[in-house]
């Protein structure tokens, strides 16, 4: 395999197992503190709710790439 390949491949793996231990940690964390009153909000309020899952998953997308981002970035600039 050439080198190049293999350093994107190993970003790359890097880069998947940060991001997921962020997913399962951020999912978690919202099932803990927001689960109960997202239920309540479904059964009560479901167009409130869906605005705020929307909200939830844009959220999640970018607070979680970007600190992905920030990870990736810290690793290499200290193995480089």
């Amino acid at each position: 395999m050439k080198k190049g390949t293999a350093r994107t491949l190993r970003a790359f793996v890097i880069e998947l197992a940060i991001y997921a231990v962020l997913v399962i940690t951020y999912f978690f964390l919202v099932l803990n503190l927001l689960g109960q009153w997202l239920y309540e909000l479904e059964i009560h309020r479901r167009y409130t709710y869906a605005a705020l899952a929307i909200l939830l998953i844009i959220g999640q997308a970018v607070l979680l790439e970007s600190l992905t981002t920030f990870l990736i970035r810290l690793i290499r600039g200290r193995s480089e």
